[in-house]
């Protein structure tokens, strides 16, 4: 049976590849609205692409939950708890990857075919993905169920030895991890955003898009360098040593890039709703949700979860006082 420290930090790797893929068609996403043949896109094409972006982003923030939730809830502790959030958020995120995944095969395809020949090339790539990433794992699934609950049920029996029980270097090797999962998604974006300003469509955008967009760069550049902060304190404030000043160091980094990665995601995703849809009003409205669903999801969720635990441990407390 695998170690709880070990499936805490396969899940962790699983959701970075998962986010490495999700970076690529970000990055995309994000320029295709800004390039010449975007403009002569049909109008519904362009309505789909924005779509398809608000999908991508939303599985980026998925699989970024997960260092939120380890270490704002958990202390970066390895607990069942954590392995579980990350594997349901997995699962969750692949979701709106396939969709978007299918809605831009739909959109390329239209450009060669004819919109119905299209349309089934986008049905039947997400179908081809929705199948690999769900319907194969429910086929096999069934089939290793038996081994599997053995496994949990041995998992059980130990939970309560490993739980609380995590080493600073474990804790140390999530942490960075987790920093790793995150930075990808910081990194296309910024690279997205330096190049727009040599863009033609650029100069074209209102004034205060384009100071948006200025401002939406300085964050997310801000989130790049927190988030590659932790390395450089490690190796000349710390020599390499796993300390637990270090963890709860990079802990605090790697939840405080978070902070205006979201809103420089929320900025620029404002910018192509707003060129796309062109309504200021729609597009404020749809870039505030997207900012309240990932500070939500991030932050929101998990004090909440962070209060619950507490209080459970407390109630457990109590109880184990009054019965002795």
């Amino acid at each position: 049976m695998a170690k709880l420290k070990d499936k805490v930090q396969n899940a962790l790797d699983e959701a970075r590849i998962l986010i490495l893929g999700s970076q690529v068609l970000l990055g995309f996403q994000f320029r295709s609205a800004f390039e010449k043949g975007f403009e002569t896109l049909p109008e519904h094409a362009q309505v789909w692409k924005l779509t398809a972006l608000g999908l991508m982003t939303l599985a980026v923030g998925l699989l970024m939950a997960p260092g939120a939730y380890h270490q704002i809830v958990e202390d970066g502790e390895d607990t069942p708890r954590i392995h579980r959030f990350t594997t349901g958020i997995a699962e969750l995120a692949l979701l709106p990857f396939a969709l978007g995944f299918g809605i831009d095969l739909f959109v390329a395809a239209e450009k060669l075919m004819s919109t119905t020949l299209a349309v089934v090339a986008g049905v039947m790539m997400t179908l081809v993905a929705l199948f690999f990433w769900y319907g194969l794992e429910a086929m096999h699934r069934a089939k290793y169920e038996p081994e599997i609950a053995e496994k949990r049920a041995m998992e059980k029996q130990q939970s309560k030895k490993d739980e609380g029980g995590t080493k600073t270097k474990d804790k140390i090797k999530h942490v960075l991890t987790e920093a790793r999962v995150v930075l990808p998604g910081a990194q296309t974006l910024l690279g997205f955003q330096f190049i727009t300003f040599l863009m033609e469509s650029f100069d074209r955008l209102p004034d205060s898009s384009r100071y948006i967009h200025f401002a939406s760069l300085a964050l997310v550049a801000l989130s790049v360098v927190l988030l590659m902060t932790p390395a450089a304190y490690h190796r000349i404030v710390e020599r390499g040593e796993e300390t637990n000043h270090f963890h709860r160091f990079a802990s605090r980094v790697l939840l405080a890039a978070m902070v205006p990665l979201a809103l420089g995601l929320s900025g620029d995703f404002f910018i192509v709703a707003r060129k796309v849809s062109e309504s200021t009003t729609l597009a404020a409205v749809l870039a505030i949700a997207l900012l309240v669903l990932f500070y939500g999801l991030w932050f929101g969720f998990t004090a909440y979860r962070r209060r619950a635990r507490r209080a459970e441990i407390a109630w457990r407390i109590d109880r184990q006082e009054a019965a002795d």
